[in-house]
């Protein structure tokens, strides 16, 4: 029942930012596609094209790609005899790279690994979400400013006069920075947040007494 009442309260309005958040999201995956496709020649592993790969892949999906980006960008510079690691946009991307793999192995020792208890998870929970919210504003950040470098390099002086190439970065830069806005409001919405599933709860609370050494059944 209490299930039941918490989903009958959920603003009606939810669904539509959501929904808006995801038309972000792949507007900006198919505005990054256009922008190396009309004026990056693409994207390849080899030759000219190998940079592209990079900021390909960190805006697709920083959780499935980011290996790939990082490797394709350090073979890039090392290829072409490039420095690594001195500018404000690596540096950031460096930061974003060692915070999230320090999440993934806390999320995977207070949420996966059987021997956290319940009460443990529970002190841990906010700051969770908090560095994930952090790694994800770090990730928009560092996307702008890789954006902002790569304009730098190829137009240079010219990037001031409105070239095509130039302006379209622009609105994708001004798209990324509403995608985080909305995402981030979204999930500062405590009236959204999905209520527990009855079978979620029941396997919270066996999880619970079989950490905490009782025996499910001997309630």
């Amino acid at each position: 029942m209490e299930s039941g009442t918490s989903l009958a309260s959920t603003p009606s309005v939810l669904p539509y930012y959501v929904f808006f958040s995801q038309l972000l999201g792949l507007t900006v995956v198919a505005m990054t596609g256009a922008w190396l496709g009309l004026y990056r020649g693409g994207t390849a592993w080899e030759g000219a094209q190998q940079f592209n790969v990079h900021p390909l892949c960190m805006v697709v999906g920083m959780v499935f790609l980011q290996g790939d980006g990082l490797v394709a960008v350090f073979d890039y510079h090392k290829k072409k005899g490039y420095a690594d690691l001195y500018s404000l946009h690596s540096w950031c991307g460096l930061l974003v790279f060692v915070l999230y793999f320090v999440q993934w192995l806390m999320g995977f020792s207070f949420f996966l690994f059987p021997g956290a208890s319940s009460s443990l998870r529970n002190r841990y929970r906010p700051q969770h979400v908090f560095f994930g919210a952090t790694i994800f504003v770090l990730s928009v950040g560092t996307a702008l400013l890789g954006l902002k470098e790569a304009l730098l390099f190829k137009l240079g002086v010219k990037y001031s006069t409105f070239q095509p190439e130039g302006v379209l970065a622009n609105v994708l830069g001004l798209l990324l920075v509403c995608f985080g806005v909305v995402v981030l409001y979204v999930l500062a919405q405590a009236d959204w947040k999905r209520p527990p599933q009855a079978e979620e709860q029941a396997l919270s609370m066996d999880f619970k007494r079989l950490t905490e050494g009782d025996s499910p059944s001997s309630q």
